[in-house]
């Protein structure tokens, strides 16, 4: 089976070139460059081109360097200024998979291949002759949250050889078979910022502008930030307060304003109801039209935690979330990730809206 694989020169898509070599698969490896936002490239991509270039050299393989760098900048780059801005909290990494990954690349690369192949940490199972996106074995490497709003046509087309391993088995079998990036870190990068810090980026692009840090159960000022641009409701850590811990709770784009709570009043810091629209279900509605509301499990940030929750069908693609208990940081712009009842089936995920639902 002729199988295109995306390497990144990380240890894990080392590990899935080196598995699928030693089942006599068919491989031809890609890496996909995408520049800076002046047109340069990343700084940290020809250290990674390199290492690429290794693993095809140790099993003996082609590899291509393919540019998706206007793609990119068209559509991840602008979606997460455009959410950003807008006083959202953006989800980058599932951009850069549905649009990129497995958008263009297919497109272009990934068509003349049987099928692809990446480390991502997640699996898939048929149910009843259909293809459904799975969770990994590993609950805290699992990466189903990041992939929950790839198409069907893009699952079918689609491999995770590292589904059924453990991390630590991943770098074992790295070391073992003398992979020369056996030692090297994980890396720690938005998936498409690579290694540029995300504050730094954003910087950039819609710079600074100071505004009021506000108590929003006195309404007194206690500090001061450098827009709220840089800010996300549930977040605690860089604000610069004292007496904490505090969190963002509420955000004032026209004003430029962020409201923070130290977390003692739970109506304001967790809920229970979380609006979700644009409802994408990857395989398709596993439930009766007629189901108004099913047991599910979900996540609204990534962890290894699943929680336990009731889906409401309100109209056409738009839900809520009934969760069995609170749930911290509820940020609107970002993605719900809808699971089934054991946690086991990613069946896909919709964008939370700050909309308040009466239940």
């Amino acid at each position: 089976m002729a199988t295109a694989v995306l390497i990144s020169g990380g240890v894990d898509s080392a590990v899935v070139t080196h598995i699928l070599k030693e089942k006599g698969t068919d491989i031809h490896l890609f890496y996909i460059r995408i520049g800076m936002d002046n047109g340069e490239g990343d700084c940290s991509a020809e250290e990674d081109i390199e290492m690429c270039s290794l693993i095809a050299h140790r099993y003996t393989l082609p590899f291509d360097v393919v540019s998706l760098h206007q793609e990119y900048w068209d559509n991840v780059m602008e979606y997460a200024l455009r959410t950003v801005k807008a006083g959202l909290t953006p989800n980058p990494d599932m951009m850069c998979n549905k649009m990129i990954k497995f958008g263009y690349f297919e497109q272009r690369w990934g068509k003349d291949f049987d099928i692809t192949a990446t480390g991502h940490y997640a699996s898939t199972k048929y149910i009843d002759g259909k293809k459904y996106l799975a969770t990994a074995v590993d609950p805290v490497k699992d990466q189903t949250d990041f992939l929950a709003q790839i198409s069907y046509s893009q699952l079918e087309h689609l491999i995770f050889p590292l589904g059924e391993l453990p991390k630590h088995r991943v770098r074992e079998i790295a070391i073992k078979s003398n992979l020369p990036n056996a030692y090297r870190k994980d890396s720690q990068g938005i998936c498409f910022l690579g290694k540029i810090n995300y504050n730094d980026f954003i910087r950039r692009h819609l710079g600074e502008k100071k505004g009021p840090i506000i108590e929003i159960e006195t309404g007194k000022k206690i500090g001061e930030h450098h827009g709220y641009w840089f800010h996300t409701i549930g977040q605690r850590k860089g604000l610069g307060l004292s007496g904490g811990p505090w969190y963002v709770v509420k955000k004032n784009v026209t004003d430029n304003a962020i409201f923070v709570s130290r977390g003692y009043d739970t109506d304001k810091q967790y809920g229970k109801i979380i609006h979700v629209d644009e409802m994408h279900f990857i395989s398709g509605n596993p439930w009766n039209s007629n189901d108004t509301h099913v047991n599910i499990t979900f996540k609204n940030r990534h962890s290894p935690e699943f929680i336990k929750a009731t889906l409401h069908h309100i109209a056409n693609d738009e839900y809520y979330i009934e969760s069995e208990q609170p749930v911290q940081g509820i940020a609107p712009g970002q993605f719900a990730v809808i699971y089934d009842s054991d946690s086991k089936i990613c069946y896909g995920s919709g964008v939370i809206t700050g909309q308040k639902i009466n239940v």
